[in-house]
C-alpha cells in the first residue's frame, strides 16, 4: 500500500501549468512544510515535501491554495527520475494529491498573515521567529485536542 497524508503550511503560492494533451490538465507543483514532531539539535525544524496535483485537484490549488496557508493532503508517493542536459541522472520524489483540504479557516489565515505583515513592516528579522512559533503553537493545539479514538489508524 502506498498512502500518504500530510499536514502542513505551503512554502509558496502553487506553480500551474496545463498539459499539452489534447485535452489539457490542470497540473499544481506546490511544497509544503511538515513539522517534525522531536527534533534534534542541529536538525531542521520541518521537512519540505514536494506535491503534484493534477486536473480538479490542480484547479482548486490554483483557486484556493495561497502561501502559509495550512493544509492537509492524503496522496501517493511516487518516485522517478531524469537525465540533465549534462547527462547527470536526477532523482525526485514527490506526494501525487488525491486529495486536499484546509486545515484551517479562512479568517484565521487572513487574520495570520495580517498580522505576520505588520510585524515584518516593523521589524524584519523577529517576523521569521514569530511565524516558527505561532506555528509550532498552531499543531500543538490542534494535537493537543486529538484523542487516539480520533485517529483512522
Amino acid at each position: 500500500m502506498n498512502k500518504v497524508i500530510l499536514m502542513g503550511r505551503l512554502t509558496r503560492d502553487p506553480e500551474i501549468r496545463c498539459s499539452q494533451s489534447e485535452t489539457p490538465v490542470a497540473i499544481a507543483r506546490y511544497s509544503l512544510a511538515v513539522n517534525r514532531r522531536f527534533k534534534r539539535d542541529g536538525e531542521p525544524d520541518a521537512d519540505f515535501i514536494n506535491c503534484v496535483a493534477f486536473g480538479k485537484q490542480g484547479e482548486f490549488a490554483e483557486k484556493f491554495l495561497k502561501k502559509g496557508l495550512m493544509i492537509c493532503i492524503s496522496g501517493r508517493i511516487q518516485v522517478r527520475n531524469y537525465d540533465d542536459q549534462t547527462g547527470q541522472k536526477h532523482w525526485v520524489t514527490e506526494v501525487i494529491v488525491e486529495e486536499q483540504d484546509f486545515a484551517e479557516s479562512k479568517s484565521s489565515f487572513e487574520a495570520r498573515m495580517k498580522t505576520e505583515s505588520n510585524q515584518s513592516n516593523v521589524n524584519t528579522s523577529n517576523s521569521s521567529s514569530t511565524s516558527n512559533n505561532s506555528s509550532d503553537a498552531d499543531v500543538s493545539a490542534l494535537m493537543d485536542d486529538l484523542d487516539d479514538d480520533d485517529l483512522p489508524f
